[in-house]
């Protein structure tokens, strides 16, 4: 008597709680195995980002206006009214409220007569805005609609099936959104550097921007900002069901951060060297932390909004 052989016993398919039928594709990709980061495919997602913000004119033009203003029209309106055409009382009233900074600022102003004195004192600490709100302005328009931008234009779906992981996704949605502020910055500030070495140059003794403490500023305390307000930017952009809803919730969230960015920001050009460096630690501790949550906060069924 032959035996047949037992069938194979195919196992039994396992769903979370909230799946849903005609998802069967995206839980079989949530449950593959977790892989190692992959850079191309984050790039990837980046890339497709950056492409429609560049095709948006609507979107790109004003913010290019605003770094204009920002960096260019209002500083050279202000450091030529105090340079060129200030009158002797006004630009000497304003050389005595510079009396208020901390000693160490004031012992670092050159120039001998007050309209130059106020000149630098202007371009050197009291512009530290233009370092703060540019790129988080840019950068928090862009994050805000960037997830819940692909589910309203029905793009979340080709995502959340994709091979990249969620992790990829997101590290690709903050790319593409940190670029284009961070980028609108530097160059910007490299066109606020030649107007203040323009005006101000002559009569403090030569080119003297950007000092030190400028460099510090730009290239080691606004890059953790900038991340650590797009992670919380982006993760609201996951959980809400609307780009309104999200740019809403992205302004009342980067205005406060806005404000603490710009304190530790005057912080670092008037603080030294050492508190600089502390400031600029603690955020990149706090973006990494914040960076982290996010991540996990990305899963591929908010992509489908399910």
């Amino acid at each position: 008597m032959t035996i047949a052989p037992n069938p194979v016993q195919e196992p039994t398919p396992t769903h979370s709680p909230d799946h849903h039928p005609g998802q069967a594709e995206a839980t079989d990709y949530s449950r593959r195995p977790v892989e190692g980061f992959n850079w191309n495919r984050c790039v990837i997602v980046a890339k497709t980002e950056l492409r429609q913000v560049l095709y948006a004119k609507d979107f790109w033009m004003p913010m290019a206006f605003m770094g204009i203003m920002f960096f260019l029209i209002i500083p050279s309106i202000l450091l030529i009214m105090i340079t060129k055409v200030g009158s002797v009382e006004a630009v000497s009233q304003f050389a005595d409220t510079l009396e208020a900074l901390p000693e160490n600022a004031q012992e670092k102003i050159k120039g001998d007569d007050p309209s130059t004195r106020a000149a630098y004192a202007l371009a050197v600490y009291l512009f530290a805005p233009l370092a703060i709100v540019v790129p988080l302005t840019i950068s928090t328009a862009i994050g805000s609609s960037s997830i819940v931008g692909e589910r309203e234009k029905g793009t979340g779906e080709f995502l959340a099936h994709s091979p990249a992981s969620v992790r990829e996704i997101f590290a690709g949605k903050l790319l593409a959104s940190i670029v284009p502020g961070y980028a609108t910055t530097l160059i910007g500030f490299g066109i606020y550097s030649l107007v203040v070495n323009i005006l101000v140059g002559p009569g403090a003794g030569g080119w003297f921007f950007p000092t030190p403490e400028w460099l510090m500023l730009m290239f080691w305390v606004v890059p953790p900002f900038l991340l650590f307000t797009l992670s919380i930017v982006l993760r609201l952009s996951a959980r809400v069901k609307s780009t309104a809803a999200a740019q809403q919730a992205a302004g009342l969230v980067s205005i406060p951060l806005i404000m603490v960015a710009y304190s530790q920001a005057s912080g670092a050009l008037f603080g030294s060297a050492l508190f600089t460096i502390f400031i600029g630690a603690l955020a990149w501790i706090a973006a990494i932390i914040s960076l982290t949550r996010g991540m996990r906060a990305l899963t591929r069924s908010r992509l489908l909004h399910v």
